[in-house]
């Protein structure tokens, strides 16, 4: 009777003819962390002996659970250490797969993913039969790769050029024999192997994207570029256009928002089965440069890893990343959810605890716009909130002889500001009612009617209160966070009136962990990592955006998302036909939340003040002028190392500005002279918007 460890040592002297695979020390240890221990084998050696000898001959199987399941560990190495000649599957080429029916190659697919060994995602990607073109960079180990969901094995989108490639995420190429644009819907549903699975439970799968490049939609018959006196993202295809034509004449339909730069084409749902394609056309300025910068021009390939890692790490994109950040918040909080109906027993659909519902809410007057119905319908007259983002310039007046002396001034900038205030955020989820003089609660989201114009700081400091700093000048409606920084510094607080919700939710908690978790991701693709001390950091962010550009336009387009989806939870009207006082189509949206928006930036504000605040008590240094999530120092050196406040152990103090790369921490921003800052700061200019060099955009998303 063999020993047992003649019985393992039987089977590794087979694979010491297979040199590729791991060595026997590195398998002994893999195979005790499997669980296959010598005792656990003792009681099965009288029985698998001959099956062993057996498997050798190469005339049977094992048939002890145990060596089967040593036997599956082993096919698990042949798949993750391929022969030496056999190209690593993770390193491969962009690979080219031919166009098949989806129904069987779903179901295939599900098998294979069911009976195979552990194998490396990358390890997915069918064996190429041609390279593709080259890309100028190579994918990044962390870039999105082949979707772990069978239903999608190529991923949730793809790039078409014109010679019929389909570029999708990790480096895989497609043959889209599509010639027209019906055609290319088909083949993308039935044939490609796109799209996404849902971000929650409750939620839907994200519906595969196409982009197409100038000469994929020339080839389409689309016109390269869509010409008019409005933004070219506004621009449409006329209704009578022979695409148009050919999209109605197949039966498939196009939304209200027509045949633009981010089109949807649809059929109704078969049973669970969502029939729609969204198309993007590069050339209609379908990716804005301000939030996507550089990739419009990059090559079909690195468009795909770019959009395809934000996919990943995001949301597959829905229009503009303004669009993206808000569908974000419904893919990650669906409105509805299945709920057993207790009289029939049957399962329906209902609401879904914490989310925003499926009808659109109306605001309270002092929460909506001025042209919002209302406001006009009721002759509402009482003002509104007006919790924006910080503009502020410090009086020259009070600068000191010591702070004109100073040689520099130092830019500080907040990273993904609006999405450190969402973190927690306990926004309302039901309708506002109206109270009368109520007794203030800081744990309570609304609307309060409140005079601080007696609340007298220092003119060195912006006022918490207003968004441009001065001190308020009577009675004014604020959201809570606001109100509640009020009685935070010591001042009391006499509510008016207030409108104030009933059910209340931290709604935006999902969405602001996603967002945080691909920006600190994406941030560690480029180099910069939490482990970093300051001085790395500040080197670190210096040259990450040329360590890949790739990367660092995903970068841009998570922080446009951040932005853009606050600011469209306030949506304006659009188009110069639109008359005050009716409703426009955002208004129909259960995510028109203009309370939410205040809510998240009255609390970045006040965390701004804050920060301000106790920088004074711990450096006393005041700063220059502040633009939305930038502050402007001014400083005895080039570096915000000579004047951010750090504790003895070289630690950095609680409580100020903190360098670092997760959300609400700061970056350097830019520097300057304190001559230059000074200059414009008699001319009445913000040096914070350009301390950077050039124009800071104050994006609100809007």
């Amino acid at each position: 009777m063999a020993s047992e460890e003649e019985l393992f040592a039987s089977v590794d002297a087979l694979l010491e003819e297979e040199p590729h695979l791991p060595p026997p020390a590195e398998r002994a240890r893999l195979r005790e962390a499997a669980g296959i221990t010598q005792a656990r084998l003792a009681t099965a050696l009288k029985t698998t002996t001959q099956s062993v000898k057996n498997w050798e001959n190469g005339r049977s199987e094992p048939k002890s659970p145990r060596l089967d399941a040593y036997q599956r560990l082993l096919k698990g190495w042949a798949a993750k250490y391929p022969a030496h000649g056999a190209a690593p599957a993770a390193a491969a080429a962009p690979t080219r797969e031919p166009a098949v029916s989806s129904e069987p190659a779903a179901s295939e697919a599900a098998a294979a993913v069911s009976q195979a060994p552990p194998v490396p995602a990358a390890a997915a990607v069918p064996p190429a039969t041609r390279p593709a073109a080259a890309s100028r960079r190579p994918a990044a180990t962390k870039a999105a790769q082949p979707a772990a969901d069978p239903r999608f094995p190529n991923g949730p989108l793809a790039v078409l050029d014109g010679d019929g490639s389909a570029y999708g995420a990790g480096g895989i190429v497609l043959d889209c024999p599509a010639t027209t644009v019906p055609e290319l819907v088909e083949w993308t549903l039935r044939a490609s192997g796109l799209g996404a699975a849902k971000l929650s439970r409750y939620g839907k799968d994200s519906d595969p994207l196409i982009v197409l490049t100038a000469a994929a939609a020339v080839k389409l018959g689309l016109p390269e570029r869509l010409e008019g006196h409005e933004q070219r993202r506004s621009l449409r295809l006329p209704a009578d256009h022979p695409v148009v034509k050919q999209v109605a004449k197949a039966k498939w339909q196009l939304t209200q928002r027509g045949f633009g730069p981010w089109a949807r084409i649809y059929r109704s749902a078969q049973g669970r089965e969502r029939q729609c394609v969204q198309l993007a056309v590069l050339s209609w300025d379908a990716l804005d440069e301000r939030s996507w910068p550089g990739v419009a021009d990059m090559e079909a390939a690195d468009i795909a890893r770019v959009l395809g890692v934000y996919a990943a790490r995001v949301i597959t994109p829905r229009g503009s990343t303004a669009v993206s950040g808000l569908e974000l918040m419904t893919a990650l909080r669906p409105p509805t959810k299945a709920v057993q109906d207790p009289a029939t027993g049957n399962w329906v659909s209902g609401y879904n605890p914490g989310s925003l519902g499926t009808e659109p809410m109306d605001p309270a007057p002092p929460e909506a716009t001025p042209e919002h119905p209302v406001v006009v319908n009721s002759g509402w007259s009482g003002g509104f909130l007006n919790e924006e983002a910080y503009q502020w310039v410090r009086s020259v007046e009070t600068l000191s002889d010591e702070e004109c002396t100073l040689p520099y001034a130092v830019g500080l900038d907040l990273n993904t500001a609006f999405l450190a205030a969402a973190a927690r955020l306990v926004v309302g989820l039901s309708a506002p009612d109206h109270f009368r003089a109520p007794t203030f609660n800081p744990k309570i989201p609304g609307s309060w009617l409140v005079d601080l114009s007696h609340i007298d700081l220092d003119p060195r400091l912006p006022s918490p209160f207003t968004p441009d700093g001065r001190r308020p000048e009577g009675p004014a409606w604020y959201q809570t966070h606001t109100v509640a920084y009020a009685q935070e510094l010591g001042y009391n607080v006499e509510i008016l009136e207030a409108y104030l919700r009933r059910e209340t939710g931290a709604y935006l908690d999902p969405w602001h962990d996603r967002l945080k978790n691909a920006y600190v991701d994406t941030l560690a693709d480029l180099g910069v990592t939490k482990d970093l001390d300051d001085r790395q950091f500040l080197a670190a962010m210096e040259r990450h955006k040329q360590a890949d550009p790739a990367m660092a336009a995903v970068l841009a387009a998570i922080k446009a998302t951040v932005k853009g989806g606050v600011g469209k939870l306030r949506e304006r009207p659009q188009g110069k036909s639109y008359k005050e006082g009716e409703r426009w189509p955002a208004l129909e949206r259960p995510t028109w939340r203009p309370d939410i928006r205040a809510a998240v930036i009255s609390k970045a504000r006040v965390n701004m003040h804050r920060k301000l605040n106790n920088m004074v008590k711990m450096t006393g240094l005041y700063p220059l002028a502040v633009l939305s999530d930038c502050v402007v120092y001014p400083s005895p050196g080039d570096s915000p190392l000579v004047f951010l406040p750090y504790a003895a152990s070289g630690k950095p103090q609680p409580g100020g500005f903190r360098l670092g790369p997760t959300p609400g921490l700061a970056k350097l921003e830019g520097v300057q002279t304190m001559l230059w800052a000074v200059d414009l700061m008699e001319q009445g200019y913000n040096p914070a918007r350009h301390i950077k060099g050039g124009d800071a955009v104050l994006d609100e998303g809007e």
